[in-house]
């Protein structure tokens, strides 16, 4: 199920996600003690990461916080409006900076296990489509952050969008699979181990040519069966296999930092901000 944020009224989700003190309607008393945005943020987060997407409602927010859903109406309008803040606020969970100790490439590296392990805290926030951001302050942090990092691969203007674009598409890419091998065994009753013997010790007799049908697949499956060993977890090798991806990755960058050179004052993206709503992750880099 994908999920557009931005559904909720604009000036009320934008106002929330800025703190933006609120002009109280004629006639309409303040909230009442108790409860607070930030309260009911963190209800929503705790009711997702137990239950799912499919289980938040604000229904369920209320109940978590011991309030009818009609209690939360008056600091948060609705659903949409809840579900903008709260993976603004998941993403608020990343370094909002870099780490002046590291270079580009290791700040890349830390930057994207702290951005996956966001994730898989929060598998729901993956429903989240990217092609509309909520333009909130952790998600715009969060942007910063990773320019900020890249700043020291000295990249121009078109290539940081690409690497940016490339770079957050391949830690929620990897996410989505560790979030959906970890659900798939609780949601089908099915364990992995099981489902895998069930399949392909089908293969031997359904293709006893598959060796030579598959030569380049059948290589490098034994090679990592090789270098994995049988007492590997499956968690270690998931991460071995991301950190392999990013550095295959990071190359392509430092070719392109190498490529383009240093750069100039009409290179220069603090110089010549060539930036817009376009360049989000989920944008058209």
């Amino acid at each position: 199920m994908t999920v557009f944020a931005g559904q909720g009224d604009a000036r009320r989700s934008m106002a929330l996600l800025w703190r933006a003190p609120e002009t109280p309607r004629p006639g309409r008393s303040g909230p009442k003690p108790g409860l607070s945005v930030d309260a009911i943020v963190l209800a929503g987060i705790a009711v997702a990461d137990a239950d799912g997407m499919a289980a938040l409602s604000m229904r369920a927010v209320g109940e978590r916080l011991g309030r009818t859903a009609m209690a939360l109406y008056t600091y948060v309008p609705g659903k949409a409006e809840l579900l903008d803040l709260m993976h603004d606020r998941v993403l608020a969970e990343l370094p909002a900076s870099p780490d002046p100790g590291r270079d580009w490439r290791a700040g890349v590296t830390a930057w994207a296990d702290d951005a996956l392990d966001c994730y898989l805290r929060h598998p729901w926030v993956l429903q989240i489509s990217q092609a509309r951001p909520v333009l909130g302050p952790g998600e715009l942090g969060a942007m910063e952050a990773l320019l900020g990092i890249l700043r020291g691969a000295r990249l121009g203007p078109r290539e940081l969008r690409g690497a940016v674009a490339a770079l957050w598409q391949f830690v929620r890419g990897s996410a989505q699979t560790a979030a959906d091998a970890r659900a798939a065994a609780a949601t089908t009753g099915v364990p992995d181990e099981e489902w895998w013997h069930a399949r392909a010790g089908r293969l031997a007799d359904l293709a006893p040519d598959f060796a030579e049908r598959f030569p380049l697949l059948t290589a490098l499956e034994r090679s990592g069966a090789a270098e994995a060993g049988t007492g590997d977890p499956a968690p270690d090798r998931t991460r071995e296999a991301f950190r392999t991806g990013l550095a295959v990755l990071l190359d392509g960058v430092a070719a392109a930092a190498a490529r383009t050179g240093p750069s100039t004052p009409d290179r220069d993206p603090d110089r010549n901000p060539d930036r817009g709503p376009e360049d989000h992750p989920g944008g058209d880099a």
